[in-house]
């Protein structure tokens, strides 16, 4: 009823060791009153189909530990733990926070 029911997020990187851009799924929601339809798999699909007329090797997102709805989501639209070599593991996602700098302080 053209009303906003769902919105992904995507943003187009590279992949340095398939030497191939990729799509990064950075945020996916649907809002409340319309979950539990199948909008999210729809947006994933369509998030593919994006990628792949792009000519990407992969699609990339995070999930949380602890959102297990969204873990299943992402499962059954076909996404995994993301391994570079199995005899190593899982990669993991770390970040290192920067103090705030404040417009004076930034180098011209």
């Amino acid at each position: 009823d053209a009303e906003p029911a769902g919105l992904v997020v995507c943003l187009e990187g590279f992949s340095t060791f398939a030497c191939k851009p990729l799509l990064n799924i950075h945020d996916v929601i649907v809002a409340l009153p319309y979950r539990g339809r199948g909008l999210s798999k729809l947006l994933l699909q369509k998030a593919e189909e994006i990628a792949f007329d792009l000519g990407c090797c992969k699609l990339t997102l995070e999930v949380l530990e602890g959102n297990h709805v969204a873990q299943s989501a992402y499962k059954a639209c076909g996404f995994s733990g993301y391994e570079l070599n199995p005899q190593m593991g899982k990669a993991l996602f770390w970040e290192k926070k920067l103090p705030e700098v404040n417009d004076e302080e930034k180098s011209p």
